[in-house]
């Protein structure tokens, strides 16, 4: 009997400890966080006013290694007085008795953008590397090449909403707050109300801020994709990104900044890895401007050194070896050397047999009157021209320097020949008739503002 009860005992702690373990397993215990290094009241008062206003920023935040190292809201978003993007509209929260921490004696004055030079003050190198980027200087870039906005062919908001959205806006501020014409952005060349450049949160999103965010391709893709420049997608059709997607499940994206090593944390590279991130005997960098030896996004393929719009100052030799020490470290030497055999020929291809001869003729007609000057895209050959270099010319480039073999023969050099084959029999006809070229007269939404931004290019 008593042998019994002992049995009947232990089976009934048996099912107890089992139930508590699938209620563990249903119900997982809530994350406690603590405010340490002697958070000053001013920042406790921030978060507690978020937790329960924007419930979706604090969870970010607490979950982000700023939480975990005792960063709060005040070391990025405080202001100093006189500062041009203080939030005056914020300032109303100090005198709200509904509010959480509502109270004069918590006011501190915030900034809602985040810019480079708030993060320098403890990612100084970082924010040093990436002020001298391509994505930085995008909007003065932009505006130099891009005929869309100099010739006024769209609306201001269409470019606000798409061209404005990855290059970025130049930040204004209007009746105390934010102007609604130039924010919400977080573009990689925004202009900032202190003077720096671009965006963080571009590939770091706030406010987690991660690391492993940014090391994937699909960040980069929230820009780089589309008829223009589909990176993403040309990564998706290589080996790499073949890899990728059947392997990143083993990947190891949290490690630490510097350390992310190939071979150990990951099989194949993502986008950040050849153009970033630290390998083999080149450090991390920021600027992604670094480690090319041809622009490929510009009309006639150029040297960087040797793009007008924005020089690098770098040496194409330099950063070609540059490159090759990152290729080296999962491939040999003859492909490396191979590799880079066929993307310089496919360069002097595409410069020499399609864009050169397009863009001999198209200057012809311009000098002969046949083509109007005074606006782009209200003609036909003009359209053509402009998707030849900017469309199929830059899909067949990229496409052979990022082996996808679809992307630089299908939806590259193969529709290069006939967009090149349509603009010229056009072109030669108008010549040879002295025609000039028929005009649309409905081109919709224009008018956009042709005044390049006075606080990049100064007074024109």
């Amino acid at each position: 009997m008593h042998k019994k009860w002992i049995l009947s005992l232990a089976a009934l702690v048996t099912v107890i400890l089992l139930s508590a373990t699938a209620g563990a397993q249903n119900y997982p215990k809530v994350r406690e966080l603590r405010m340490d290094r002697q958070t000053p009241p001013q920042g406790v008062a921030c978060i507690e006013c978020h937790r329960q206003e924007t419930p979706g920023i604090f969870a970010d935040w607490a979950m982000s290694r700023h939480a975990s190292a005792g960063i709060t809201c005040l070391d990025c978003h405080q202001a100093q007085p006189g500062d041009k993007d203080i939030a005056v509209e914020h300032e109303k929260y100090y005198s709200m008795g509904d509010m959480p921490m509502g109270e004069k004696q918590y006011f501190v004055p915030i900034a809602a953008p985040v810019t480079p030079k708030d993060c320098s003050r403890c990612h100084p190198d970082e924010a040093k590397q990436y002020s001298k980027s391509k994505h930085a200087n995008t909007i003065e870039i932009m505006w130099k090449i891009d005929p869309w906005l100099n010739q006024g062919m769209n609306s201001d908001n269409e470019r606000k909403t798409g061209c404005f959205y990855c290059h970025g806006t130049v930040l204004k501020m209007k009746d105390g707050k934010l102007d609604p014409a130039t924010w919400p952005n977080v573009g990689v060349g925004r202009l900032n109300l202190d003077g720096s450049l671009g965006s963080c949160t571009s590939c770091h999103t706030r406010h987690r801020f991660s690391v492993m965010e940014a090391r994937k391709p699909e960040t980069c893709g929230q820009c780089h994709l589309g008829p223009d420049h589909p990176q993403i997608e040309i990564y998706n059709e290589s080996k790499h990104g073949d890899i990728y997607h059947a392997f990143k499940q083993e990947y190891n994206f949290d490690s630490a900044p510097g350390a992310w090593t190939p071979g150990v944390d990951y099989r194949a590279p993502t986008c950040a890895s050849c153009h970033m991130s630290g390998s083999g005997k080149q450090p991390t960098t920021h600027d992604v401007t670094e480690r090319l030896s041809w622009e490929t996004q510009a009309p006639l393929t150029v040297r960087p050194q040797d793009f007008k719009p924005f020089p690098s100052g770098t040496d194409w030799q330099v950063e070609r070896d540059k490159m090759r020490d990152i290729c080296k470290q999962c491939h040999g030497n003859a492909w490396v050397d191979d590799h880079y055999t066929q993307f310089d020929k496919a360069v002097e291809e595409y410069n020499e047999a399609y864009f050169k001869p397009a863009k001999a003729i198209l200057d012809q007609l311009y000098e002969k009157g046949l083509l109007d000057k005074s606006k782009f895209f209200d003609e036909n050959l003009e359209v053509q021209y402009y998707e030849l270099w900017h469309h199929e010319g830059r899909r067949a480039r990229m496409g052979a320097a990022m082996m996808a073999p679809d992307y630089a023969w299908w939806h590259g050099f193969y529709e290069c020949k006939h967009r090149f084959n349509h603009f010229m029999e056009e072109a030669r006809h108008l010549i040879e008739t002295n025609t000039k070229a028929y005009r649309y007269p409905d081109f919709p939404n224009t008018g956009g503002d042709t005044t390049r931004p006075v606080e990049i290019f100064g007074k024109q």
